[in-house]
C-alpha cells in the first residue's frame, strides 16, 4: 500500500477546504492529533507511517459538511479519501475515529444521520489515531482536552462510552498535553 507524504496530505487539506481560516483550523487539528498520537508509539506494535497518514487525514471530511449534523463528517470524509482512489485502510481513518466509535445500534438508536453500520476501528492503528483525537478540539479557541475532561463530555453518550474511553486510557495511558500547549498557547481544559 502506498502511503500519502506529508506534503501530499497537505495539498489535499489546501485542495478541499473551502476557506483558507478552515484549512488552518483542521489541518493544525490533524498534525496535533498526529502529535497526540506519537506519543504512544514507543512499545506499540503499529505501523508508524499508517498511522501518520490517518490521523492526519481523519478529519479531511469536516470540509464537506454543509449543515451542522458533524456526526457525518466521518462518512464524508471516507467517502472524499475512496474518491481520490485512497485503499480502505487509508479511507476508515476518517469514518472511524468519532467518539469512542460509533455502533450500528448508536447510529439507530440516536437516529444518526449516518448510514447505518458499524463505525468502530478495527486496527491498532485506527484506535490509536482514535484515541489521540479525543485530546485536541477545534472549538474556538481551539483547546487540548484532559483524559477527565473527555470522560465527563462523552458520559452524555452512555456508561458503556464511559467504560470503552476507560479500557483506552488504561491501554494507552495519558498523553503529555503541557508541552504542546505550551508551544501552541492552547489551554489544557
Amino acid at each position: 500500500m502506498q502511503i500519502p507524504t506529508d506534503a501530499e496530505i497537505r495539498a489535499l487539506h489546501r485542495e478541499y477546504a473551502p476557506t483558507r481560516d478552515a484549512f488552518e483550523v483542521v489541518f493544525e487539528h490533524c498534525r496535533l492529533v498526529c502529535s497526540v498520537a506519537s506519543q504512544f508509539f514507543a512499545g506499540l506494535a503499529v505501523d508508524t507511517d499508517l498511522v501518520r497518514a490517518g490521523a492526519l487525514l481523519h478529519d479531511i471530511g469536516v470540509y464537506r459538511l454543509e449543515s451542522s449534523a458533524y456526526v457525518r463528517h466521518g462518512v464524508l470524509g471516507h467517502e472524499l479519501l475512496a474518491s481520490l482512489g485512497f485503499p480502505v485502510e487509508i479511507c476508515r481513518f476518517a469514518s472511524c475515529h468519532t467518539g469512542v466509535g460509533i455502533t450500528r445500534d448508536d447510529v439507530v438508536r440516536q437516529a444518526l444521520p449516518i448510514p447505518v453500520d458499524d463505525y468502530l476501528p478495527r486496527t491498532p492503528e485506527e484506535e490509536l489515531v482514535l484515541y489521540a483525537d479525543k485530546f485536541h478540539s477545534k472549538r474556538r479557541p481551539p483547546v487540548f482536552v484532559s483524559g477527565d475532561t473527555y470522560a465527563t463530555e462523552v458520559a452524555r453518550f452512555g456508561p458503556d462510552k464511559v467504560e470503552r474511553f476507560g479500557a483506552l486510557r488504561a491501554q494507552y495511558g495519558e498523553p503529555q498535553l503541557g508541552p504542546l500547549s505550551a508551544a501552541t498557547g492552547y489551554a489544557v481544559i
